[in-house]
């Protein structure tokens, strides 16, 4: 087939010929090796895709999308009361922001909210110690009306801190918490009110929090089709199935009085999570509104991304498994909706993982030979599942045109959900269930941590 005239032309063409050979090879053992597979060997090399994945995140969020556009379709009448007695009732609404070093973040926020299709509401931005040019910007705002009441912590105390002192001024029916980078769609503020007129004992309505910055990298881009999958899908469907446990601080709406009930924040990483759970606990249904969109700026390095994650799943052990866990025994705090959302999310969050960890260290005792095979077969399973959950997701967006570019990352999103967020769950978990490390986390002032580890927070 190939003419090798001298010792050049076959030292050139020997290792190609030797590529092209291996390459076509590999892919005729791998034929060879899929359709080999019987019954059996499927479910030894790939039960755990094809029994805890493929379930949970595919067909679960396929028939809980379906069942709940279901459901919002045929009470569309209700919908239309419910926002029909807000804007009758007008009621007045705080917007609380609390932060840090955010003042480059708060003119675009105070002209989303100028935006608003609801117009009675009052801004208080409270600034935690802040060393940039945040309180200059928000004194000039506040002198020109647009912002009601900046307050500020000469000492940083940590964002819950930040937040209660806010809350202790709010005139508001209700407040909307936001953190400082975020912006919001025009019909934001009303679209997430609607809930606690629509449906009776509402304790927190969750808001979309969608990724501003998602075209600056893959890193970012990778975000964005992680939340269009996780939190505007997996969220629909827990919130339908009642079991919705997190409200995301970035956008989330509270009864202001519910909120002094419980005492405002507690300490985090994780008081989000936190507050959601304690609102829960007190028999209060708690919703996600996907058509209520903030946007908001995630982590451009994936220095950033990953200290960010540690933090985010390390709340997981420090919260669900430790203060909260008379949710898992019968007592006053024990509801069945309240327990199956822990079940929920310890055992696909956290045991999942683990037990992922069993499943690789088998594949490699007991199946080293076949991984060159496995691998491969698992990234193309995991890119069709990927690739149905984007689906998924594009069918109900509203955003369509925007989502649709995310398209071109389904296939990197294999190894950024499959392998790297697993890793750095893994790593959290093991570091906060050993070492409680959260409490050394600098995303909280020293002492602050220090009395939340005396206290048990």
């Amino acid at each position: 087939m190939y003419k090798l005239s001298g010792t050049k032309a076959g030292t050139t063409c020997l290792p190609v010929l030797w590529h092209l050979n291996t390459t076509l090879d590999m892919w005729t053992y791998l034929y060879d090796f899929f359709h080999a597979l019987d019954d059996r060997s499927m479910i030894r090399l790939f039960w755990f895709v094809l029994f805890i994945e493929f379930p949970r995140y595919v067909l679960g969020d396929l028939i809980g999308v379906v069942f709940s556009r279901l459901q919002r379709w045929l009470t569309r009448s209700e919908w239309k009361a419910a926002r029909e007695r807000l804007f009758t009732e007008n009621p007045l609404i705080t917007v609380l922001v609390p932060g840090k070093n955010e003042g480059k973040h708060i003119y675009a926020l105070v002209k989303s909210l100028a935006a608003q299709t609801y117009r009675n509401y009052e801004l208080i931005i409270v600034d935690d110690g802040s060393d940039d040019n945040t309180p200059l910007i928000c004194r000039d705002l506040q002198k020109n009306g647009l912002i009601n009441l900046y307050l500020r912590n000469p000492e940083r105390g940590g964002k819950a801190s930040a937040a209660n002192f806010g809350l202790r001024y709010a005139k508001g029916q209700y407040v909307v918490h936001l953190d400082a980078d975020s912006s919001l769609a025009p019909d934001a503020v009303e679209k997430i009110l609607l809930p606690f007129f629509r449906y009776e004992n509402v304790g927190g309505v969750g808001g979309n929090v969608k990724v501003r910055n998602s075209g600056k990298n893959l890193c970012t881009s990778l975000q964005a089709l992680e939340y269009l999958n996780s939190v505007h899908v997996g969220r629909i469907v827990l919130s339908w199935l009642g079991i919705y446990k997190i409200i995301s601080g970035a956008f989330g709406a509270f009864p202001t009085a519910l909120l002094r009930r419980i005492g405002g924040w507690d300490i985090g990483p994780g008081l989000d999570g936190d507050i959601t759970i304690r609102i829960r606990k007190l028999g209060f249904r708690i919703i996600f509104e996907e058509e209520a969109v903030c946007l908001t700026n995630v982590p451009e390095t994936w220095k950033g991304l990953t200290k960010q994650r540690l933090r985010w799943n390390k709340s997981i052990i420090r919260f669900r498994l430790r203060k909260h866990r008379d949710v898992f025994f019968p007592g006053r705090n024990f509801s069945m909706l309240n327990f199956l959302a822990f079940v929920e999310n310890i055992y696909f969050n956290v045991i999942a993982d683990f037990i992922w960890v069993v499943y690789v260290i088998g594949l490699i005792l007991f199946n080293f030979t076949a991984l060159i095979f496995v691998l491969p077969i698992k990234l193309v399973m995991y890119f069709i599942m990927n690739l149905m959950q984007f689906m998924i997701a594009l069918a109900i967006s509203k955003q369509k045109k925007k989502d649709l570019p995310l398209l071109l990352y389904v296939p990197a999103l294999t190894v950024y959900v499959g392998y790297y967020m697993r890793i750095v769950r893994t790593v959290a978990y093991i570091r906060e269930l050993l070492f409680y490390s959260s409490y050394k986390d600098p995303w909280n002032p020293a002492k602050t941590s220090r009395k939340a580890l005396e206290y048990g927070l």
